[in-house]
């Protein structure tokens, strides 16, 4: 996957902010804007910051549209669907710090191959299935065991069940931009 030009990633977290703003004022979704290297269907999550703390992650491993048709539905979703919060409210809109990350397609790995920092990571085994971004074993400067035993415990399986032939590991890749890299451009009103 190549890395998405300047434009686009302005493009995409000005996207969602605009899809948050609307969702949460209950009015209609915004525009799609034209993508310069769109990348075509692929998975994304949108992260939501407030006060350095996390406050709403919601994405799709897959998805069948359009990038930027993705990110809108993610965004809305993390900023009134996240079961781990309330809704946001509009006061809260302005303070958010907007993180998206746009997904490689997955691929069966084998333990010793998981990167901390590098890779994503899902886990399945049944009907029970845990992801963690890459991101997140970078902030918290997970080993590989432990990368693997909390995306375990993500999945409501015990922390060793990475260990057991029935469970799959799947890898990916993340394009990780946020509102960070833009600063002047964040609380632009959404039009």
């Amino acid at each position: 996957m190549s890395p998405l030009p300047s434009d686009d990633r302005r493009a995409l977290l000005a996207l969602a902010r605009q899809a948050i703003t609307a969702a949460v004022a209950q009015k209609p979704a915004p525009a799609l804007p034209a993508l310069t290297a769109d990348p075509g269907p692929c998975g994304a999550f949108v992260s939501l910051h407030s006060g350095g703390r996390l406050r709403g992650c919601i994405g799709m491993i897959e998805s069948p549209g359009p990038l930027a048709e993705t990110v809108a539905r993610c965004a809305a979703a993390a900023a009134l669907e996240d079961p781990r919060f309330d809704p946001v409210t509009p006061n809260e809109v302005p303070e958010l710090e907007i993180e998206v990350s746009v997904l490689s397609p997955l691929r069966a790995a084998r333990a010793e191959e998981v990167e901390p920092g590098t890779h994503g990571l899902r886990i399945r085994r049944g009907y029970a299935s845990g992801l963690l971004l890459p991101q997140v074993a970078a902030r918290y400067h997970w080993s590989r065991e432990r990368f693997l035993e909390e995306t375990c415990h993500k999945a409501g399986l015990p922390p060793d069940a990475w260990r057991q032939p029935d469970t799959a590991i799947e890898v990916f890749t993340a394009e990780v931009f946020s509102e960070t890299e833009f600063p002047a451009e964040k609380r632009m009103p959404a039009s």
